[in-house]
């Protein structure tokens, strides 16, 4: 129903910045919650952000990333400031129906994933 895709990935420098974009399809997500997930080679996915009627951080990202939403263009938004190279990874774009959560089986949509690199 709903489909999710990632953009603005690329290879940045540490102390640099890159906005990663989700846009929705196939449905409004307004009324969902949006969350940022990333995975580094041999871990785990992880949580980074989400937002529905408030937004919550992972402790790690917590005052460098900023998740917002843009519900007339039906898109989600991660802006990364202060990079270093441990935000390595496959960055995912969620949605869940009515509430919010941090952990990936929470939610209900997954975009492809957008690679972010972080290194000198």
């Amino acid at each position: 129903q709903v489909q999710l895709v990632e953009s603005g990935g690329g290879l940045v420098q540490p102390g640099g910045s890159l906005r990663l974009s989700c846009a929705a399809s196939g449905r409004a997500v307004n009324s969902y919650a949006m969350g940022w997930f990333r995975q580094a080679p041999g871990k785990e996915r992880e949580f980074v952000a989400a937002i529905a009627g408030i937004t919550n951080y992972a402790d790690s990202v917590k005052g460098r990333f900023t998740i917002s939403r843009d519900n007339a263009k039906n898109s989600a938004y991660l802006q990364m400031n202060s990079l270093n190279p441990e935000d390595t990874g496959v960055y995912y774009c969620a949605a869940r129906r009515f509430s919010s959560g941090v952990t990936p089986g929470e939610y209900d949509y997954w975009g492809q994933g957008t690679q972010v690199t972080v290194s000198s």
